[in-house]
């Protein structure tokens, strides 16, 4: 049974097991495949971003919220994704998805 080439389809010739007529060839498909897993990559971090956006967004109809993390992070939010960040004049800093921002702020106890 004759096997082909994974890249070209190539009617492969030599040892068994072979998979590529050429290194261009091996070179070239694992180059592919390389690409389409980087694509894959690149569409999840968008849609983790157009998330954490939307969510921030639903939070923040009527300007500054403060929202528990915990609520964020349970609708889908990723405070690992962002676009960009801003720091003010105390030093905050605030993580933003494109034009809506988040600071973490630390709740303080009325008991000590």
């Amino acid at each position: 049974m004759d096997t082909t080439c994974l890249y070209c389809n190539e009617i492969l010739s030599g040892r068994l097991g072979k998979k590529f007529c050429s290194p261009h060839c091996r070179s070239a498909y694992h180059y592919n495949e390389n690409k389409q897993k980087q694509d894959k990559l690149y569409v999840a971090i968008d849609k983790q971003l157009k998330l954490n956006r939307r969510i921030l967004k639903e939070y923040n109809k009527a300007g500054l919220a403060t929202v528990r993390k915990q609520k964020l992070l349970d609708a889908g939010f990723n405070p690992k994704y962002f676009t960009h960040y801003w720091k003010n004049k105390k030093g905050q800093v605030y993580l933003f998805c494109y034009e809506f921002g988040f600071l973490e702020v630390q709740e303080t106890s009325l008991y000590g």
